[in-house]
């Protein structure tokens, strides 16, 4: 039991991070978003509610998708992920604490990367706690078992497709956007690497299982 409590802290302290990683990005978004932010900002300006919420609505429609077409990839981290990440967002983003944008485009792109690498942090945390595959990172496993597809160009051409439809709505698409993946992903693999060793020391001397 107690080992358990651990990794659901860890669990969310990883989306927590993630989220706020996130809420600093979308401020400074006139350098470009992460693709499905992209499309969540997009949603946000032609159809109201809160960039959260369509990240929610979002998730919850990946994670429908991944039930019909293999529910192994569905966990109750799964829908922890969907329904937390969004309000997290607003959460930050309400409080109004976070760097705006500013004139010089150095001064954003720094507050950028600063979210761009708490965002990187709070996926390998999450995901190293074990409770589940986010409703994004499901469906892109479920897009590469179907079609035979690598995992990674299986990302590709899910994010490529999400991209051309948040661009059409007009979501802040520029260079950081084609940048975002190739920084977050090392960083996401070394917090994961870092927080899964110490999970399992901690397993260790906690002495209970999985």
């Amino acid at each position: 039991m107690a080992f358990r409590l651990v990794r659901y802290f860890i669990f969310f302290l990883g989306l927590t991070l993630f989220g706020l990683g996130n809420a600093i990005a979308v401020n400074v978004q006139s350098l470009g978003l992460h693709p499905w932010e992209v499309l969540n900002v997009a949603l946000f300006q032609q159809l109201g509610f809160t960039i959260g919420t369509w990240s929610v609505i979002c998730g919850l429609v990946l994670v429908l998708i991944v039930f019909v077409v293999d529910r192994k990839y569905i966990s109750i981290g799964t829908f922890l992920n969907a329904l937390s990440i969004g309000p997290i967002m607003d959460f930050f983003l309400h409080l109004d604490i976070l760097p705006h944008e500013t004139m010089h485009w150095w001064l954003n792109l720094l507050i950028l990367l600063v979210g761009i690498i708490i965002s990187g942090v709070g996926g390998g945390i999450y995901v190293a706690a074990g409770i589940g595959a986010g409703p994004r990172d499901g469906f892109m496993l479920s897009v590469s078992e179907k079609t035979g597809l690598s995992i990674s160009r299986a990302r590709i051409v899910v994010e490529s497709l999400i991209l051309i439809i948040g661009f059409t709505l007009g979501g802040p698409v520029f260079i950081m956007t084609f940048a975002y993946t190739f920084i977050q992903s090392p960083i996401f693999q070394f917090s994961m690497k870092r927080m899964s060793s110490y999970i399992r020391k901690q397993k260790g001397r906690l002495e209970i299982p999985l």
